[in-house]
Parts: structure tokens; C-alpha cells; sequence
């Protein structure tokens, strides 16, 4: 951190994974951590919202624990727990009470899909007290300096019994994430499967077409990564038509009528 206090961002970091910016979001987000302030990242499945975070905490030189949510995860997964070692009991801090202790960014992936308890425990370290209390133990963490809390989730796959309250969301900065455009995304892809750019460039319009049936025919649309996938597959010398297959056909959908008119779509762009 400079002397005025602001943060400058390793870019140059070996240890970064890749990240190819959209916009200000990395400037948004080390501004929010120089400031302690929580973020949220809102965007589809599979636009880069888990990348961006790995890509800021190298960045940042901060630890990262990234926590997958779903339906079980309770808070006492995120706190932690006693559990018996060597015949005696003892208290095993979870991801969050580790990233409060060391300073580093807990990144709650998904948060909505945790059970209810969990936003509770969030609450007072998403304003200034940033404490963590652990009932159990009798705790009452501050947390350490370098401390940041992040959560995603994807608004428009979400029901009613599963959003996030206006009074947690506004404890949040918010950062809205999509799928990159065409081009940016053809960089990407190339970058991270070795595939020559030109090839990658089918791949995004394929990956644009699918992504117009969600909702319809689709519940999700196909995510950067498969089409990474695909890439790197056909860079290793698979046909093109199979690494679709594997990679952008058979992960989005078990309909094998619904897979008969994706093929058409593959056929549409690539002949």
C-alpha cells in the first residue's frame, strides 16, 4: 500500500491467474478492498465472476478461500465446528473464521443457495464493526487487516424462495458482471486453451447462438469455460464436431431432442 493509502494492484503478478478486464471492475474492486468495503458480483453462470476474484486476491497479495455454496451449507460450515482428534475435543475454525483471522478474501460463490443462517453471520462484517461472533467458543473476532468478504450469485436463475434480501444486498458495493463480447471473449479462450485465434472465433459465435435459447430450450447458456474446453480439446488434435459434442452440447442439456437441434446450430455456423 502507498503512503496516501491506496493500493496498487500486482498486474504483473507471476502467481495471477489470467483475467481479461471488461471494464473498471478491477479498479472498483481494489478500491473496495483498500477501503474494507464487502463486494458483491452479480452475472450469469459461467461468465468469469470466480476467475475475477482468483485474479484480484493474486493480484492483491492476499490469501483467498473460495466457498462453493449450496442448499446444506450452514453457518457453522462457514464458522466452524468441535470435532474429536486424538480422542479429545477440539474447535476447528471454517473458511470464513480462518479468512477473518488472517487477513485474507473469503469468497462466498453462489451465496443465495446457502441455507438462511448463513446471511446472519455476514451481517456484522459487512459494516463497519467487521467482527465475526462465534457463539460456541465465546468469540467475538475482529477482523484481522486484509480482511475481505465477497459473494456472487447469478440473478436471473433464481426463484422466489431464493434471493438475496434488499437488506443484505445493500450492505454490498456491487460489481454486474456478462459474458465478455465476441472479440474479447475469442482472446480468451485463445489464451487459455492454445487454440489460434481465428479457430476460437467460430466457438463464440456457436457459444452466442446457445446462449439465445436460455430460457427456452435451455435453462443455462453455455459458460466461457466449456468453450475453453472445447478449444483446448480441438487444439489437441480432436475433431471439431466431437469437442463440441463433449464440451458445448452434452454438458447443457440430457434432452436428445434438444441435443438434435443444438447439432443443427453447429452445423449452421460451422457447415
Amino acid at each position: 500500500m502507498d503512503m496516501d493509502g491506496s493500493m496498487k494492484l500486482r498486474t504483473g503478478a507471476a502467481d495471477a491467474p489470467f483475467y481479461l478486464p471488461q471494464g473498471d471492475e478491477c479498479d472498483v474492486f481494489a478500491a473496495a478492498y483498500t477501503n474494507n468495503l464487502p463486494v458483491l458480483l452479480k452475472g450469469p453462470t459461467g461468465c468469469g465472476k470466480t476467475r475475477f476474484v482468483a485474479h484480484m486476491a493474486a493480484s492483491l497479495g492476499r490469501p483467498l478461500y473460495t466457498v462453493a455454496c449450496h442448499d446444506d451449507l450452514a453457518a457453522a460450515d462457514l464458522i466452524g465446528r468441535y470435532l474429536l482428534k486424538g480422542g479429545e475435543t477440539i474447535w476447528v475454525d471454517g473458511p470464513l473464521t480462518r479468512a477473518v483471522r488472517e487477513g485474507a478474501i473469503c469468497y462466498l460463490d453462489e451465496v443465495v443457495e446457502a441455507r438462511k443462517d448463513v446471511t446472519v453471520v455476514l451481517h456484522p462484517l459487512t459494516d463497519d464493526r467487521r467482527i465475526l461472533p462465534i457463539d460456541r467458543t465465546g468469540e467475538e473476532l475482529v477482523a484481522a487487516s486484509g480482511f475481505m468478504l465477497v459473494a456472487s450469485y447469478n440473478p436471473g436463475y433464481q426463484n422466489i424462495l431464493k434471493t438475496l434480501k434488499p437488506s443484505t444486498r445493500q450492505r454490498f458495493i456491487s460489481l454486474e458482471f456478462d459474458f465478455p463480447s465476441p472479440e474479447m471473449e475469442a482472446k480468451v479462450v485463445a489464451k487459455e486453451s492454445g487454440l489460434a485465434l481465428e479457430r476460437c472465433k467460430p466457438l463464440i459465435r456457436l457459444a452466442g447462438k446457445l446462449r439465445g435459447l436460455r430460457g427456452q430450450d435451455l435453462e443455462e447458456g453455455v459458460s466461457t469455460r466449456l468453450v475453453v474446453y472445447a478449444a483446448t480439446l480441438i487444439a489437441q488434435g480432436m475433431s471439431t464436431d466431437r469437442a463440441i459434442l463433449a464440451a458445448m452440447i452434452e454438458p447443457l442439456t440430457d434432452d436428445e431432442d434438444i441435443k438434435r437441434g443444438l447439432l443443427d446450430l453447429v452445423t449452421a455456423v460451422f457447415g
